[in-house]
């Protein structure tokens, strides 16, 4: 008989992947990624996913990570838009600044 890693074994050493609602345009993606590049180098950026290794500092938090003390934040920004609440359509559209963290910046937190 073959030597196959039982199902529950596989699930029980998997780790967790993180998912972010990143809801960004590829402009956004390019400054981060070029963020990360000037930081890390050009390997590191290739790496770089924002759905998954580059988070707000809460969101690494809610995922069982602490952003390490004295690193600083990449800076990027979001496209908040205002819905008129009868007919549903954009009536404003602002800048948010937003402040991410990149994978190697955080670290789990102890079990």
């Amino acid at each position: 008989m073959p030597n196959n890693i039982n199902s529950r074994q596989l699930n029980k050493n998997m780790i967790k992947q993180i998912i972010s609602n990143w809801t960004g345009s590829e402009k956004t993606s390019d400054l981060v990624r070029g963020q990360i590049a000037e930081r890390w180098g050009a390997e590191e950026a290739k790496r770089y996913d924002p759905r998954t290794n580059c988070l707000t500092f809460k969101a690494w938090g809610d995922n069982g990570y602490v952003v390490r003390k004295g690193e600083k934040a990449i800076k990027s920004f979001i496209i908040v838009e205002k819905k008129d609440e009868k007919t549903g359509e954009v009536v404003e559209k602002r800048l948010k600044n937003i402040f991410l963290f990149y994978e190697k910046q955080v670290e789990k937190l102890p079990a």
